[in-house]
C-alpha cells in the first residue's frame, strides 16, 4: 500500500503520454505554439510500463492515461494492452478530447480500456470553436458515439466559462442525462498558461444556473472521488469538481507521471522528482524509492482556496 505523509492511501496513477494537444482551449494552453517534443525527451511506452508495474505492485488500483491529448501518440492501444494484460482487473481509463476517437475507440476497447472521460464544453459549433480554437464539435460528438458503440463507459467533463458557455450548462446536463453519461462541471483552475481573461464559476454559481431547470439534492461524499455529486429529482446524478474548497484535497489519492518521467505529487504545485534515469537504467528499486519519497512530501492541499492564487503548473503536461 502507498501512503502519503498525511496518511492518505494513494492508489490512483495518472500517466501523461504526451504534452501535445490538437486543441488550444482557453482554460489550458491557448497561446502555446503547436510543437513536436523530441522523442528522446519522452519515456518509451516500455519504460512508462516499467514504472506502472512498480506502482501496481505497490497498491495502485486505477491507472488513467492522459496528455495533452493522449490519442496523438501513436500505438496507444498497444500501451493499453500492456497494462491490461499485466493486471486485467485494473481500473484502466483514458481522458481525451474525443477528436480522434472515431478511428480508435474500438481498438482501445479491444486492448482492454474500460472507461473514458471526454471534455465537452459546448453543444454549439461556434462556441466549441471559440473554446478550442478549432472546428471540433461534429467530430467530437462522433468520437463520443464511437466510444459508446465500442462499449466504453463514458463520463463527460465541462468547464463553465463566464460569457462563453455559461448559457449551455442545462443543455449539456440534459444531453448527458438523455445519453446516460455522468457529467461533471469543473471549476476553472486558475493557471499561468490559460487565457488571462478567462473566468470561471464556483460551485454555488454553477448550482444556481442549473436550478433554473432542475431540482436536485446534494449527496454525501463517498470514497476518494474529487467530485461532489448531486441527484436530480428523477434520479440522474451529476457532479461538480470544487478545487477551490478546503476539503477538496482531504481524500486525495492521486499521483501523476509525465511523459518525460517527472513524478508529480500535486496538480497545483511544481514540486516533483524525475524517475526517468532510474527507469531507463532498469534501476527499479531506485524508482520505487523515488515514488515513496515523492509521496512522503505530497502537500496537504492546493492553494486555489486562497484569494487570487494562480498555479504555475502546465496542465497540458500533467493531464489536469
Amino acid at each position: 500500500m502507498l501512503v502519503d505523509g498525511y496518511g492518505r492511501e494513494v492508489d490512483y496513477l495518472r500517466v501523461s503520454v504526451t504534452e501535445r494537444c490538437n486543441f488550444r482551449c482557453q482554460y489550458c494552453m491557448p497561446e502555446k505554439p503547436f510543437s513536436w517534443v523530441p522523442k528522446e525527451n519522452l519515456l518509451s511506452y516500455e519504460d512508462l510500463f516499467k514504472f506502472i508495474k512498480v506502482a501496481i505492485d505497490e497498491g495502485v488500483k486505477k491507472v488513467r492515461i492522459t496528455g495533452g491529448e493522449p490519442l496523438l501518440r501513436e500505438g496507444l492501444d498497444n500501451f493499453v494492452r500492456m497494462i491490461s494484460e499485466y493486471k486485467d482487473d485494473i481500473d484502466l481509463a483514458l481522458t481525451t478530447n474525443a477528436y480522434l476517437l472515431p478511428g480508435s475507440a474500438q481498438k482501445l476497447a479491444d486492448a482492454g480500456l474500460k472507461r473514458i472521460n471526454v471534455s465537452l464544453d459546448s453543444l454549439i459549433p461556434e462556441v466549441a470553436h471559440k473554446i478550442a480554437q478549432k472546428d471540433v464539435l461534429s467530430t467530437v460528438l462522433k468520437g463520443i458515439q464511437a466510444a459508446d458503440d465500442a462499449g466504453l463507459k463514458i463520463k463527460v467533463n465541462c468547464v463553465p466559462m463566464q460569457g462563453i458557455n455559461d448559457s449551455e450548462l442545462c443543455d449539456l446536463l440534459e444531453f448527458c442525462k438523455q445519453k446516460n453519461y455522468p457529467i461533471r462541471f469543473i471549476e476553472f483552475m486558475e493557471n499561468d498558461h490559460a487565457d488571462s481573461s478567462a473566468k470561471g464559476y464556483d460551485s454555488i454559481q454553477i448550482q444556481n444556473i442549473l436550478k433554473a431547470k432542475y431540482k436536485f439534492e446534494k449527496l454525501e461524499r463517498t470514497g476518494s472521488s474529487p467530485s461532489q455529486d448531486y441527484k436530480t429529482d428523477d434520479g440522474y446524478v451529476f457532479g461538480i469538481i470544487e478545487p477551490h474548497k478546503d476539503d477538496f484535497c482531504a481524500t486525495c489519492n492521486r499521483i501523476r507521471l509525465t511523459a518525460s518521467g517527472v513524478l508529480i505529487p500535486c496538480l497545483y504545485f511544481e514540486d516533483s522528482q524525475s524517475i526517468k534515469e532510474a527507469i531507463q537504467n532498469n534501476e527499479i528499486d531506485k524508482a520505487a524509492a523515488i515514488l515513496k519519497d515523492v509521496l512522503a512530501n505530497k502537500p496537504e492541499k492546493n492553494k486555489w482556496s486562497e484569494d487570487s492564487t494562480v498555479s504555475a503548473r502546465a496542465f497540458y503536461e500533467t493531464g489536469g
